[in-house]
């Protein structure tokens, strides 16, 4: 929705420093339809980080490793992003009507809180509400353990697409199964078999897999801690935790998980948390 003249993004995503400062200008206008315009770009913004974290999670390895090729699928993101904010049923006019409740500070951009049950599963599949969700269990075992939460919060987040895609039993109840924890000859718990995509000699392949499943979220983060604490496939990676991109590669160099690119895909999860747990706290 166009608000003339006056609105200087309104074809587009306020994704630089000059067109977010006129967005949060507009966000404390008392115009309806500035009000109305700065919803739609901040379900734009949202639409994109979307869009771009399901596409790393989803990203085949080898695809997309140019720069030009990489420019132009964050291009082709953000023109998604821009064509579906403002749609019916989008997150556009619960955005508005909090906006229009609200005195917003000069200078900071709206904390948005989607509280209705429409709104709930999308909002939950965003990097900040997975950090959230699980902050506090993976706090607990990062004290009982010495494993960063943001680390295991970030591994967590890459292997299930940050929530969407969760391994789920038969009966599509959840296995609370965050790391991809295969169900070995020693594991005696409860099992969910599901089809995934394993890397057999660099191509990926469907096949069907075992693995643990648990009664919560907080039994996967003990269980992950478990592994990787006390086997000693895993000990460099213990003695690396004060680098995220040297944790990652010695999980990779370990075997964790079969994707050539694991380690850099795991470095820049981690990475994500860190930044956003750095933002909640200024």
């Amino acid at each position: 929705m166009s608000v003339g003249a006056t609105n200087p993004f309104s074809q587009g995503l306020a994704a630089d420093a000059r067109s977010l400062n006129a967005l949060k200008f507009s966000a404390g206008s008392n115009d309806p339809k500035a009000v109305k315009e700065a919803a739609r770009q901040f379900e734009s913004l949202f639409m994109r980080e979307l869009i771009k974290s399901m596409r790393e999670a989803t990203m085949k390895s080898g695809l997309m490793d140019s720069e030009g090729e990489k420019l132009g699928t964050d291009l082709l993101d953000q023109q998604f992003a821009v064509q579906l904010a403002g749609m019916p049923g989008g997150l556009t006019d619960a955005i508005t009507r909090q906006l229009s409740q609200q005195i917003v500070s000069p200078g900071a951009v709206p904390t948005v809180a989607l509280g209705a049950s429409g709104s709930r599963g999308r909002a939950g599949a965003t990097q900040q509400g997975f950090v959230s969700e699980h902050a506090q269990a993976a706090q607990r075992v990062a004290q009982d353990t010495g494993i960063p939460a943001a680390f295991m919060i970030g591994q967590a987040g890459h292997e299930t697409g940050w929530g969407r895609s969760q391994i789920r039993h038969a009966d599509g109840s959840n296995s609370h199964n965050l790391f991809g924890i295969k169900a070995t000859a020693g594991w005696t718990g409860k099992v969910a078999t599901i089809t995934t995509t394993e890397y057999i000699d660099g191509q990926a392949r469907k096949v069907s897999a075992k693995f643990r499943a648990y009664d919560s979220y907080e039994e996967s983060f003990r269980d992950y801690a478990r592994l990787i604490g006390e086997s000693p496939r895993y000990e460099k990676a213990r003695a690396s935790t004060a680098s995220a991109q040297a944790y990652a590669a010695e999980l990779q160099r370990a075997g964790y998980a079969t994707d050539p690119h694991y380690a850099s895909k795991l470095n820049r999860a981690i990475n994500a948390v860190v930044q956003l747990n750095r933002s909640l706290q200024t």
